[in-house]
């Protein structure tokens, strides 16, 4: 039974190092692209070509296993949308095959070391949590890094077209010119552009893919402009100053909300803490939460519980500007 396991176990790593493969020479790929778009390079196009091929073989390789999820296509495409929000290069089918091949090596790692299927179990159930809150948090970290551009990239907007530029050469500016991810997202909306996508689709296109309250703004505003005519720069100025003044107004609410978010966190911690303390030092107590039924249904009415104050307290300290 071991030696099947380590087995299985082996197999599992090697599908997992082609997963990381795939996904590094896609960004590479990527990368050789943009410079190439960027640049005008045409000597590079060969280099995309050898990128691409070892890309596609590998892409076939995780085509070929992830083939019984085709299905359920559609159930895959908000998270391909999460995927782009977080900036992540890969498609959900490629994230649900890589988490699955991750708990079964989880799984089959805990066996050989404990010989516990129970506990193996249990550990592979918890893996899925993992991605879900790593995709969770780049995204915010993605939006909120986009947020904090969007001020300075509307008045360079606005100057461009104060100059005499049209939005879509204040767009290319904005792509050559600032740093990702705001860059990243003009940069592919005028890649959209030039392959004949129409204005109006690529900014709804950009904005799903941001989901930015202040962008939406900034869309509403450009496409009514194309509508009815108006001063463009004038509008992005003013929503310019809206947008700081709320990133302003948001700092200061967390400043002020700081000591209710580390609540938050210390009532999540402490449980744990005390527990592994008290099983350390005073094992025979938690023993009896463990195996006696009264005691699981005590922790299991204290986690839900513990969830419930944690919840709470978030709801009130987050203040929506």
């Amino acid at each position: 039974m071991i030696f099947l396991a380590a087995s299985v176990f082996a197999f599992l790593t090697a599908l997992l190092f082609v997963t990381i493969v795939l996904y590094v020479q896609k960004r590479r790929s990527t990368d050789i692209f943009h410079r190439m778009r960027r640049h005008n390079v045409a000597e590079t196009r060969l280099q995309v070509k050898d990128a691409e091929t070892v890309t596609q073989t590998l892409y076939h390789v995780i085509q070929q296993i992830s083939k019984p999820f085709l299905i359920a296509k559609s159930l895959f495409t908000s998270l391909d949308l999460k995927l782009r929000q977080a900036g992540i290069p890969l498609a959900g089918i490629e994230i649900i095959v890589a988490t699955i091949i991750g708990s079964g090596l989880i799984a089959l790692l805990i066996y050989m070391l404990t010989l516990d299927k129970t506990f193996s179990i249990g550990a592979a159930c918890l893996v899925p949590i993992i991605p879900i809150i790593l995709i969770s948090y780049l995204i915010r970290k993605r939006r909120t890094a986009f947020t904090e551009q969007l001020g300075d990239c509307l008045v360079t907007i606005a100057n461009a077209l104060r100059a005499g530029y049209s939005f879509q050469q204040a767009v290319e500016v904005i792509a050559k010119e600032m740093e990702p991810p705001i860059s990243q997202e003009f940069s592919r909306m005028s890649t959209d552009i030039r392959m004949g996508i129409t204005l109006d689709t690529a900014l709804e296109q950009m904005n799903a893919r941001v989901n930015s309250k202040d962008f939406e703004l900034v869309t509403a505003a450009v496409l009514i402009q194309r509508e009815v005519g108006g001063n463009l720069a004038q509008i992005l100025d003013t929503i310019s100053d809206t947008i700081n003044d709320r990133i302003r107004m948001k700092r200061e609410i967390n400043a002020l909300t700081a000591q209710g978010r580390l609540s938050a966190v210390v009532l999540v911690i402490l449980p744990i803490a005390v527990a592994g303390f008290m099983y350390v030092f005073n094992r025979s107590q938690m023993i009896l939460l463990i195996e006696e039924p009264i005691g699981q249904m005590a922790v299991a009415i204290s986690l839900v519980m513990d969830v419930i104050g944690f919840w709470i307290i978030r709801r009130i300290v987050d203040i929506e500007v």
